[in-house]
């Protein structure tokens, strides 16, 4: 076995992985390139090697104008199980990967961004480090062109690699003073701080004019038809197509937009020299860059704040952003401030908003697989009061359509069901226990047990202990039976009690990443809408007519964008990208009112209303989906096409009029 810690090195070449020869700026670095998706460098070690290191680490800088996207994976032989490690890097700046080893029980997703290290994650499957003899690190994604990148050799150690406190930046700082990109040049680029107070200036003298599209009711339903009127948003099938209703009785069809908030931070922890301007300690801009985690020593940067404040001044400028946006967003014809935003704003005016719940905020219990909770414990159903407690502040709100209990919980992401993550990770809690009686009342005893599983199985080793025995295909299948048992209890309780504390406002779920599996969807029947976030060409009809005769409720999409790579972001998003904005501004028409023609779907609500930092948000993400750049500059094709949708969308949905059918060229995804 190698001494620890020790170095790994390459032993081929993947795909059309090019090794160049030019100098590096990191030392003992090694220059790559490569033009297809999972090229890329191959690694093999006797098995065992990594039983005992604790990390994996490497350096690395990715040239040109995007980001780098890559998986490492480790592999137990060359047909075996796959755990992936998937992370990116900003461009033009070094970045340190750090893998923490114990990644590989796949009880974690998510892992924090550290400076040009951005979003890693965990997929794929568990792996053993004991039978892991390979280790790959691949091109994920890609953009539009090739990649390159200088790395390391890849280090295995024991100890915790040191952070890299301050990156290599080979070309000089990446932000300019307005939060633009210093690297790259684009039509449409604010030019001075001068240009964008002009800007900002002619729209709160044009916000008094803005309007929704004719036809609207005062909450942005659709006059033309009516139903009951509850003094509340509610849902209502008539019969041929589910709708909305808004609290005057009017159909309404939510096109809502996410993150409505004067918030585009971006996260400069240890990433300070990428920035060509920060404000002095005396500086009235200085309170743009604040601490999220004091504990952590966690920075941010809000250049959108600075742009407000620079306009407005420090005493103004939220109250002239509220008035500008609430504005711009009639005149684009949203008529939902959607989730992420500032809901008290939309609250305080009157405009329709959804709320997402913070889950975070109720955690007497303890989590048996990543977040979720020990479901069976008793404690559970205080924590559950806790948690609905926070509907308090707007249960009597006309305006509030209704909460999302949270999003995309992270175990959907993992390809081993709860009660699988459960079992390989939490030796003691109720559920187990629970589990156990659930085998009990299928099988009758051990022995039933044993013979169904195809292994010697004892319910008290089900019920508490450390579980290494690989499982058969019939303990997976009912495990993922318990699963649905778990996840039935868990949202059941959660919105009894949301229920009780707020009978008014709509559930709107969860927010699931995708269509949910069966075995999820069985246990997710106490919503009242059915909520995914769709990332693709167009809204699945057939997925949301099932969800439909499954559930009985309509389904509303969470989160969908598109974008492009011409306006110097650095990645496009997780949707599909297209070739510009033109495409973007077709892609949403098409999206839209596609959406709208299909009688079981009540919404679509897009992120975001703003681009992402070009430096990368709290996790990295740097992506170019907003209607708003961080200048508050339209991206005025895209809102022309999004107005004309809007004002489209219920004779779509009353099937008076054909959906929108020029779909724009779909490129392959770049995202990380």
């Amino acid at each position: 076995m190698a001494k620890i810690p020790f170095q790994i090195k390459p032993v081929q070449l993947l795909n059309d992985l090019e090794e160049l020869t030019q100098a590096t700026p990191i030392h003992n670095a090694t220059w790559y390139r490569a033009r297809q998706i999972k090229s890329g460098l191959g690694y093999e070690f006797a098995a065992g090697t990594l039983a005992a290191a604790q990390y994996l680490t490497l350096d690395l800088l990715c040239s040109g104008p995007e980001a780098g996207a890559f998986v490492l994976e480790l592999q137990e032989g060359e047909d075996g199980p796959t755990f992936q490690y998937l992370f990116a890097a900003l461009p033009q700046a070094s970045a340190r990967l750090r893998v923490p080893l114990a990644a590989v029980r796949q009880n974690r997703w998510m892992y924090p961004r550290e400076g040009a290290l951005l979003k890693p994650r965990v997929s794929g499957q568990r792996v053993n480090l004991g039978r892991v003899n390979r280790m790959r690190v691949l091109v994920n994604m890609m953009g539009a062109g090739p990649v390159e990148w200088c790395m390391t050799p890849v280090l295995a150690t024991v100890d915790e690699p040191l952070e890299l406190d301050q990156p290599v930046l080979p070309n000089g700082p990446l932000i300019d003073e307005l939060g633009q990109s210093i690297q790259r040049q684009w039509e449409g680029k604010s030019a001075s701080a001068e240009e964008v107070t002009s800007r900002l200036q002619s729209q709160l003298e044009a916000a008094p004019q803005q309007t929704w599209p004719e036809g609207f009711s005062t909450w942005g339903g659709w006059t033309g038809k009516q139903f009951e009127a509850s003094g509340f948003f509610r849902t209502e099938w008539d019969g041929s197509r589910w709708w909305l209703v808004d609290p005057d009785g009017y159909v309404f069809w939510s096109a809502g937009q996410d993150c409505v908030a004067p918030n585009v931070s971006a996260n400069i922890t240890h990433m300070e020299s990428a920035l060509s301007w920060i404000p002095g300690e005396d500086d009235p801009l200085r309170e743009i860059i604040y601490e999220r985690n004091s504990e952590l020593d966690v920075k941010f940067i809000d250049h959108l704040q600075a742009n407000f404040i620079r306009a407005f001044g420090t005493e103004d400028w939220y109250a002239k952003w509220v008035e500008i946006t609430l504005a711009e967003l009639k005149r684009d014809g949203f008529n939902t401030v959607a989730n992420w935003s500032d809901w008290r704003a939309a609250r305080h005016a009157g405009f329709p908003y959804v709320r997402p719940l913070n889950i975070h905020n109720a955690s007497r219990v303890q989590r048996i697989y990543r977040e979720l909770p020990d479901v069976f414990a008793r404690e559970f159903e205080a924590e559950a009061a806790e948690f609905a407690s926070q509907l308090t502040e707007t249960r009597d709100d006309p305006a509030m359509i209704g909460y999302f209990m949270m999003n995309e919980p992270t175990w959907g992401f993992a390809q081993e069901t709860p009660a699988v993550g459960m079992l390989l990770n939490t030796t003691k809690c109720a559920s187990r226990q629970a589990l156990s009686d659930f085998l009990r009342e299928r099988y009758g005893d051990d022995d039933g047990l044993s013979a169904a599983w195809g292994q010697e199985v004892i319910g008290a080793e089900v019920a508490e202990g450390e579980w290494t025995t690989p499982l058969s295909q019939t303990a997976l299948d009912d495990l993922a039976d318990f699963s649905a048992i778990l996840v039935g209890r868990y949202f059941g309780m959660l919105s009894k009690a949301c229920k009780k504390v707020d009978p008014n406002h709509l559930n709107l779920g969860i927010r699931y990443h995708t269509v949910p599996p069966q075995w999820a969807l069985d246990g997710m029947r106490s919503f009242d809408v059915f909520s995914i976030n769709c990332y693709k060409e167009q809204v699945p009809a057939d997925d949301l007519k099932a969800i439909h005769e499954l559930l009985n409720m309509p389904t509303m999409i969470g989160e969908w964008h598109m974008g492009a790579l011409d306006v110097g972001l650095p990645a496009t998003g997780v949707g599909p990208r297209v070739i510009d904005q033109e495409a973007r501004a077709q892609a949403y028409r098409f999206y839209l009112e596609n959406a709208a023609a299909i009688p079981h779907c009540v919404g679509v609500h897009h992120f975001t209303h703003y681009d992402q930092s070009a430096l990368g948000r709290f996790d990295g993400e740097a992506y170019n989906i907003g209607f708003y750049d961080i200048c508050n500059r339209p991206y005025e094709v895209l809102v022309q096409a999004a107005r004309e949708a809007h004002a489209r969308m219920y004779a779509v949905a009353l099937g008076e009029a054909e959906p929108y059918s020029a779909a724009p060229e779909f490129l392959p995804r770049f995202f990380y």
